[in-house]
């Protein structure tokens, strides 16, 4: 049984019509990576999450693997890695399996003309040097 969490206003039931302070509606949103069979968010948004300006051809992000069953110590240098201008063209996996990927990435510039969603996978980002800012759908 799900244990629900909330931050904010809510409405009292769910998927019902939730009103703004100044009477307009809040968009709601479902979202999960299981539909409606596992864990899932409701959110509101301020702004239809479907307002979009455009969409771009996807990037495939899938990594080449090199040797397939290979149980080797390694040693990665992961500070020598080329850095490049773009994030996703930066992002270089080192470590695969089906549940997991670990890629390393120097990009140089921020991501000022495009956000990127991982379709495919969870992430998670560990800065080692540097800075960021890191813009959720949730907002947090």
């Amino acid at each position: 049984m799900p244990h629900y969490y909330t931050l904010g206003s809510i409405p009292h039931k769910r998927h019902i019509q939730f009103k703004k302070p100044n009477g307009d509606l809040y968009s709601e949103q479902l979202f999960s990576t299981e539909g409606f069979s596992n864990d899932y968010s409701l959110l509101y948004h301020n702004h239809p999450p479907t307002e979009i300006i455009k969409t771009d051809e996807p990037v495939n992000v899938q990594p080449k693997i090199a040797e397939e069953k290979m149980l080797k110590h390694r040693s990665l240098e992961g500070f020598s890695i080329k850095p490049e201008a773009d994030y996703l063209q930066s992002r270089k996996a080192v470590l695969v399996n089906n549940d997991c990927h670990i890629v390393l990435a120097a990009p140089q510039k921020s991501m000022t003309n495009y956000f990127y969603k991982n379709a495919d996978a969870d992430e998670m980002i560990f800065v080692h040097e540097g800075t960021g800012v890191l813009k959720h759908n949730t907002g947090k």
